[in-house]
């Protein structure tokens, strides 16, 4: 049982890879992934997900065999 979580920009090279697979726990929601992958890296300027390549807020819960995609947000003009 596991979801698949990619990273995308300078979130892959900050985490220092592009991809992980982690242990999926019943109830799990994305907030609980990212707290997963993170570990102690401080990164405070947000990002975006999608689940299953549809953007998803944080509180949505992951199921077994998910994919989990985290992206920088960006600013622009």
């Amino acid at each position: 049982m596991s979801v698949t979580v990619k990273y995308f920009a300078n979130l892959k090279e900050l985490i220092g890879r592009d991809r992980d697979d982690i242990e999926y726990r019943e109830g799990m929601t994305v907030a609980d992934v990212w707290s997963q992958v993170k570990g102690e890296m401080n990164y405070s300027m947000g990002y975006l997900t999608a689940v299953n390549m549809e953007y998803a807020p944080e509180h949505t819960k992951i199921e077994d065999g998910d994919e989990v995609a985290f992206f920088p947000k960006v600013s622009g003009g």
